[in-house]
């Protein structure tokens, strides 16, 4: 029994009586072949996008610290008990310390106002722990080594100067290519409106207008893409062996042939994934996603690393005193002698004392290296300064200066390189405390403040809530409440029980979000 056809399908021919059906003899003529894929057009190959380090793992850490937690305990498995009790007797008899074994050295430059790290290993340690200081020869990470070196294996690779693998030179690459794409993209539209007002003259006609264009539409599209499409291709706007006569200005001057080299991988399609730095030393992480260094990689180089780490007097303060893991010294003098001795670290006491002095420009010198914690100012700028430091510090932040958006800290979730800063926090004093409005309170601000008058006027606060709304931040008002003297509330009682931790104790901070306020939006 013969199936039926299907709905879709056609009756067979009838074949004559003269011809029997062949299994074996192809259907050439009653099959047309079928149409081969066209193939793709020769574009170059996809550059391999460099792989990244693991920022997650390299900045595991969030302070310069070692923690000891205790092994995890399973009630499916009974000696993961003993292996709980193990640990734990073996920590409360025997505290395994969280610092590092040999503390980190910085030095205090009164004239720069802030502690250098000089140590290559130090430096990496304190920016992959917490993001502490900024490099003074780079934008925040220190990278100028690595820089250097890698333009030095540049030029004598031929390939040119700027192809080094730090973030600065990944913006300024991406800052040249989208000039040059700038460029094109003009000159191609002045061609494009020549060619159009050729045709409506006359001179030309519109096929050879279509003719004349076509190679600069493939170049830059209608969309201002590269590749006259989206950004899946990715194709180069201006590759090596690109024709000079392509970069003219409007006078048909070329432009300089140095400007004009551009790496196929850095079309404004494509994108760079900004690189870290490697360290001087062995990373104090040791992790191994962490790029080599290509100075390290290439001794012979011999390059001597003129970048240090700078901390501000805050952050050296705070891992002075809150973590004890840095030690201060002051600059060894220009003389040297073979029997000159160490110079001996400086005290949190005289810390407090020195930045204190040096938060002021001129600084305000004492005849004393240490003044008593009682003849401090309450309302020192490094005193509201620092403790704002500390407490956002304490609440899990990542605190860096905000001087770029006029502000003067940024606060991070967990750093620069996982994103940008959500706050922008600003510094106020308040004399809330009834000792402020007395004779001898008001006498003592008129004095602090130099006859200046205090506060703010509504102008500054809108233009800095602007510039944080431009940026998309948000602006907190950190208000810190300035106690009396201490002198005046601890008459009587000795220093010894206070001493720093008992005068920061004595502040307290009070914060305030501000946001713009824009009638078409808060009308109801």
């Amino acid at each position: 029994m013969s199936q039926p056809p299907a709905a879709n399908d056609h009756p067979p021919a009838a074949l004559p009586s003269d011809q029997s059906p062949n299994p074996q003899q192809p259907e050439a003529a009653s099959n047309p072949p079928e149409p081969t894929p066209t193939s793709p057009p020769n574009r170059p190959p996809r550059p391999k996008k460099k792989k990244g380090p693991n920022y997650a793992l390299l900045h595991s850490s969030p302070l310069p610290l070692s923690t000891h937690p205790l092994p995890p305990f399973h009630p499916s498995h009974p000696l993961s008990l003993l292996h709980l009790c193990y640990t734990y007797l073996s920590h409360l008899l025997s505290p395994p310390s969280s610092h590092p074994t040999t503390l980190y050295t910085g030095y205090f430059s009164p004239q720069t106002r802030s502690v250098h790290i000089t140590d290559p290993r130090t430096m990496r340690a304190l920016w992959e722990m917490g993001f502490f200081g900024k490099g003074t020869l780079s934008r925040s990470e220190p990278s100028w080594l690595e820089r250097e070196s890698a333009k030095v294996l540049a030029e004598r690779a031929g390939e040119g100067v700027g192809r080094g693998g730090a973030a600065e030179e990944a913006t300024r690459r991406r800052r040249e290519e989208r000039r040059l794409f700038k460029l094109e993209r003009a000159r191609v539209e002045r061609g494009r409106i020549e060619r159009q007002r050729a045709v409506e003259e006359g001179r030309i006609t519109v096929e050879e207008a279509a003719r004349l264009g076509a190679g600069d539409e493939g170049k830059v599209g209608g969309d201002g893409e590269v590749g006259g499409g989206g950004r899946e291709e990715e194709q180069p706007l201006l590759g090596t062996g690109a024709p000079a006569a392509s970069l003219t200005d409007g006078g048909g001057q070329l432009l300089d042939p140095a400007s004009a080299q551009a790496e196929p991988s850095l079309a404004p399609g494509n994108t760079i994934a900004p690189t870290s730095t490697g360290p001087t030393e062995p990373s104090v992480n040791e992790n191994p996603t962490h790029p080599p260094n290509p100075a390290e990689q290439h001794p012979e180089l011999n390059i001597p690393n003129q970048e240090h780490l700078q901390l501000t007097l805050e952050e050296a303060f705070f891992l002075s005193f809150a973590l004890g893991v840095l030690e201060i010294r002051p600059y060894p003098s220009t003389t040297t002698s073979t029997t000159a001795t160490p110079d001996p670290n400086l005290t949190p006491t005289t810390l407090l004392g020195l930045f204190t002095a040096h938060s002021t420009f001129p600084p305000t010198l004492t005849p004393t290296p240490t003044p008593p914690i009682a003849t401090l100012p309450p309302d020192s700028p490094f005193l509201l300064a620092y403790t704002t430091y500390h407490h956002f510090r304490s609440l899990g932040w990542v605190i860096r200066p905000g001087v770029k958006f006029a502000v003067d800290y940024l606060l991070y979730n967990r750093g620069p390189v996982f994103s940008h800063a959500e706050f922008g926090v600003l510094v106020l004093p308040a004399y809330t405390h009834p000792y402020w409005s007395s004779a001898a309170g008001l006498e003592h601000r008129r004095k602090g403040n130099g006859g200046r008058r205090e506060g703010k006027d509504w102008w500054w606060l809108h233009c800095v809530n602007r510039v944080q709304s431009q940026v998309r931040k948000t602006l907190v008002l950190a208000f810190v409440d300035v106690p009396p003297p201490y002198c005046e509330v601890a008459a009587g009682e000795g220093e010894g029980g206070q001493g720093i931790a008992g005068l920061l104790r004595r502040y307290e901070i009070r914060e305030f979000v501000v946001k713009r306020w824009l009638a078409n939006r808060s009308r109801d």
